[in-house]
């Protein structure tokens, strides 16, 4: 997908643009595959000798209801696992602005932006900070960073204005000595 304001390439395809800024933002996920089995396994001791007692007073359907209860989080942990593959990239050159988002299914969509003409916009609010941000050009509006709190997207904001502002001053010329 483009927006209609890529600029046309005179070079060879293996030929690339030193980047400016680049940034491969991906879910936070706070458990690792580590910390899932022990959660896991805790949760099976916990629910077993809990639903023993149970069977043992004679309310055997309970027992059953517990081992549910353990096969319904670990389903649960694995859909936030699966959607964990998710990512969104953001290449910043002097001639473009690239953003590659992926899926947690694998899907790509991708857009790229003249540097030049893109601005950056957020939404901010007043409790919580800032919750939004967007690329917009020619009348195309695209929302970046979704996977960060606000004051991760702060920073972020700070550091793409930064990237951009030395896209539109355009290559320095550094005379070999």
């Amino acid at each position: 997908m483009s927006t209609g304001n890529e600029i046309e390439r005179g070079r060879s395809e293996g030929e690339d643009e030193p980047q400016i800024f680049s940034a491969r933002l991906t879910p936070h996920r706070s458990l690792n595959r580590t910390g899932f089995l022990a959660v896991m396994l805790f949760l099976s001791v916990v629910s077993f000798i809990t639903g023993m007692v149970f069977l043992m007073m004679g309310a055997w359907p309970v027992f059953g209801f517990f081992g549910l209860d353990v096969l319904v989080i670990w389903w649960a942990f694995k859909v936030n696992f699966r959607t964990a593959r998710a990512s969104e990239e953001i290449v910043v050159t002097a001639s473009e602005l690239r953003v590659r988002r992926v899926s947690h299914r694998g899907q790509v969509a991708e857009w790229t932006f003249n540097p030049l003409w893109v601005r950056l916009d957020q939404e901010v609010d007043e409790d919580f900070g800032l919750e939004h941000l967007y690329l917009i050009s020619r009348g195309h509006r695209l929302q970046i960073a979704g996977f960060l709190g606000p004051e991760e997207k702060t920073s972020f904001y700070k550091a793409l204005v930064e990237a951009l502002n030395a896209a539109r001053r355009g290559p320095t010329y550094t005379p070999v000595a």
